[in-house]
């Protein structure tokens, strides 16, 4: 995704901010909900993917302490040409992954220890390039400030259900109160669903590029997307408005905040990688990525695949 259109999708989630300010408060609500705008918009930059890796209880790995999936994301970095981004692993049993970070040189890749239990060697790979592939399209930043804001209206939205807003400064009184309570947390998701279904296919691509194996991210993507219905990532049903920045939903789907996907359909995707993989001669080859499993730091369980953590 290109600056200008990065800058576009901050803009049109400011300006939206700022009208959910105005039905609340009228143009002093308004201006106040632009000046937090430009706060959170700074500190989104600089800090966003810190408060969104401790959202999902995420701990910094390195090479001690997760030798097999360290290097194997060091090996993948390599391949891409890109920094080595810092390493997470979430406590979660659900299998997922995101990616976050400001640019390539102050990124971080995530994967869950149910992700690590239940993939093996390639699929994992094929994912953590999928995730990689979004930190050198650069698509991190405004995926982490799109769930900063999302959040922020979503709040918004709340306070003006439960204080019912200024009704004296609001010039569409309840009309401009239900108007924010129900449109704008369902605009902010349209964003964040345009963003990720759009940034998906591609980084799907310049995953398979980056491992060689399209094939094997299409065997992971089932994986992935079988683990998230069956088992609910309470962290992220916490706090939805991230939930775009993973490699499949991680919402169960009870909530109102999948009325609308913000990913792609799976078998969609699956598709598109069979195809890569036609063009690629087969889905494998050199360019995969092969790593000696590490020390086993993920409880033992069933479906256990692979010591990568």
């Amino acid at each position: 995704m290109n600056y200008v259109k990065t800058a576009m999708l901050i803009a049109f989630m400011t300006a939206l901010f700022m009208g959910v300010g105005f039905l609340i408060g009228g143009r002093s609500g308004m201006m106040i909900a632009f000046g937090v705008a430009v706060v959170m918009n700074a500190f989104s930059y600089w800090n966003a993917d810190k408060l969104v890796l401790k959202m999902h209880g995420a701990r910094q790995v390195d090479a001690q302490s997760a030798p097999g999936l360290y290097r194997m994301v060091e090996r993948l970095s390599q391949n891409a040409g890109l920094p080595m981004p810092k390493v997470y692993i979430m406590e979660n049993d659900q299998p997922n992954a995101f990616a976050t970070g400001r640019n390539p040189e102050n990124a971080a890749v995530a994967a869950t220890t149910g992700l690590l239990r239940q993939l093996d060697e390639r699929e994992l790979a094929s994912v953590m390039a999928h995730e990689l592939a979004h930190v050198q399209n650069r698509d991190t930043l405004i995926m982490t400030i799109t769930a900063t804001l999302a959040g922020a209206i979503s709040m918004l939205a709340n306070f003006a259900f439960f204080f019912g807003g200024n009704r004296g400064n609001n010039p569409l009184g309840v009309i401009g109160l239900l108007a924010t309570m129900i449109v704008a947390p369902l605009a902010a998701m349209i964003v964040q669903m345009a963003i990720s279904r759009t940034r998906e296919y591609a980084a799907d691509r310049r995953g398979a590029e980056i491992s060689g194996d399209p094939l094997a991210l299409a065997s992971a993507l089932q994986r992935i997307a079988g683990g998230a219905k069956a088992i609910p990532n309470m962290d992220a049903e916490r706090n939805p408005a991230t939930a775009h920045m993973f490699i499949i939903n991680p919402l169960s789907g009870e909530r109102m905040d999948n009325l609308f996907s913000t990913h792609p359909a799976t078998a969609n995707r699956i598709a598109a990688l069979k195809e890569i993989a036609g063009d690629m001669g087969g889905g494998g080859g050199s360019a995969r990525v092969s790593v000696q499993p590490g020390r086993a730091r993920v409880p033992t369980g069933a479906g256990r695949r692979g010591p990568w953590a």
